[in-house]
């Protein structure tokens, strides 16, 4: 059941989708906020339920790198033995030519690198979140006009920025610290974590599905189950570096503890109270977790690649954990807008889950992962969502016409529905958000 319920956190892409598009044919579409909607049409199966998790490592020195696979410094073919294990593998060999499986098509591709050294971002590509406070939201005068503030993030931008959420800083700095070391290991010890079984409690890998994608991203990550109770997965977690277990379990309590007191006060935005369907009981006690441990190393040619793809998440709140380095982008207004990044705090977005949840009121938006040629980026993202038993559908409140409720938008829907909604036709012609609307 923990191993079922992990995958309720999965983000919803698809690889392959980067190499055609919604036709069949050579992408071709001018606007690009139109062709990314399609992107996300074409999800395959098995590449949709991979794609929410993410991290890295290292390789041995890449002097014996190359001499193992008769290659030279600089240059790597698309030797798929070589380019499967993963990224680090590669910017550790010294490459300075992009693979040609890690190449997108030409309308996919970012264009410029975020963060590249002459001028950065422009500003008008760049965004600053919304900012929730959870300390101001704990003081009584203070309360409303926080959760104003929140109700319009999740409405108009579907992310936000959450500060003074309890996570300490000693805690967050040794979080990213043992991430990096992870992935400083040598390649054979990572490689004791790579399984092909999506429900593993521990998975290393690269890309989404490194075996069936017919475009790789650059990245690589590690998957770790944190289903309640957490004591019960610690275990199956990776033993090196010595401290990975504990560090890592002291970090997925506190951003659970964080998670309930945003979703509560998120409902509460919303009008609801206590939840009458049971869905915020299970949120704060039962409810699944996962978290994602992503790697992104500088990439020799950051501009023909993607860190990860245009993607929705499907839970309810995800909650982010970066370094300094930035590269997430979120689709606002039919723009690719660049998240500045706001030193100590959690960048949070709502997933497809809430947005059901909520009948439409609250967004989930797609989002994406730039690459950049100096500097390697580490980011932990901790998913959230009831779990894989769980029937979601909108808030009993929020359409009980008696109560002068509004009218449904969304049908019920749970983990098989997805599921089966990914192996249909119906998973060609329309994101699973669209498949499940009313309207």
């Amino acid at each position: 059941m923990a191993a079922r319920t992990s995958e309720l956190n999965l983000k919803k892409s698809s690889n392959a989708s980067l190499a055609i598009n919604t036709h069949g044919s050579p992408c071709s579409t001018p606007h690009h906020a139109i062709h990314v909607h399609r992107l996300l049409t074409r999800q395959a199966t098995a590449l949709a339920i991979i794609s929410a998790m993410a991290i890295v490592g290292l390789a041995n020195t890449a002097d014996d790198l190359l001499r193992q696979h008769g290659k030279t410094r600089g240059a790597v073919d698309d030797d798929d033995d070589y380019c499967l294990k993963g990224v680090r593998h590669l910017s550790d060999a010294g490459i300075t030519r992009l693979p040609g499986r890690y190449v997108l098509p030409a309308c996919d591709r970012p264009g410029r690198s975020v963060g590249a050294a002459a001028g950065d971002t422009p500003a008008s590509a760049r965004v600053k979140l919304p900012v929730v406070d959870l300390a101001r939201l704990r003081v009584p005068s203070e309360r409303d006009g926080v959760l104003r503030t929140l109700y319009a993030a999740c409405r108009d931008y579907g992310f936000f920025h959450l500060v003074n959420h309890g996570v300490g800083a000693e805690s967050v700095a040794a979080m990213l610290g043992v991430a990096a070391r992870f992935f400083e290991l040598p390649f054979p010890e990572r490689a004791r974590y790579m399984s092909p079984d999506v429900r593993a409690p521990v998975r290393y890998g690269t890309s989404f599905n490194q075996a069936n994608d017919a475009v790789l991203c650059w990245r690589d990550f590690l998957k770790l189950s944190c289903a309640p109770p957490l004591r019960g997965v610690v275990l199956s977690w990776p033993d090196s570096p010595a401290d990975l277990r504990d560090v890592a379990a002291a970090y997925a309590e506190a951003s659970r503890r964080a998670f309930v007191e945003v979703v509560g006060a998120a409902m509460e935005a919303m009008g609801i109270r206590g939840a009458e369907d049971g869905v915020m009981e299970e949120l704060t006690s039962a409810g699944s977790q996962m978290m994602t441990v992503n790697c992104y190393p500088a990439c020799p040619q950051p501009e023909l690649t993607l860190g990860m793809p245009p993607h929705s998440d499907y839970g309810f709140l995800t909650l982010v954990l970066q370094d300094e380095v930035e590269g997430l982008q979120v689709m606002h207004d039919g723009e690719w807008l660049t998240v500045d990044p706001v030193p100590g705090s959690f960048v949070v977005n709502v997933g497809d889950h809430f947005e059901i949840y909520s009948n439409g009121r609250y967004k989930s938006v797609l989002h994406r992962v730039r690459v950049n040629s100096t500097r390697p980026r580490i980011s932990v993202a901790s998913f959230h969502s009831v779990g894989a038993q769980r029937v979601v559908g909108p808030a009993p409140e929020l359409i009980d016409e008696e109560r002068g409720g509004e009218p449904r938008r969304y049908m019920d829907t749970d983990f098989a529905t997805f599921l089966a909604y990914l192996a249909s036709a119906e998973g060609k012609h329309k994101n699973f958000l669209q498949s499940r609307r009313l309207d």
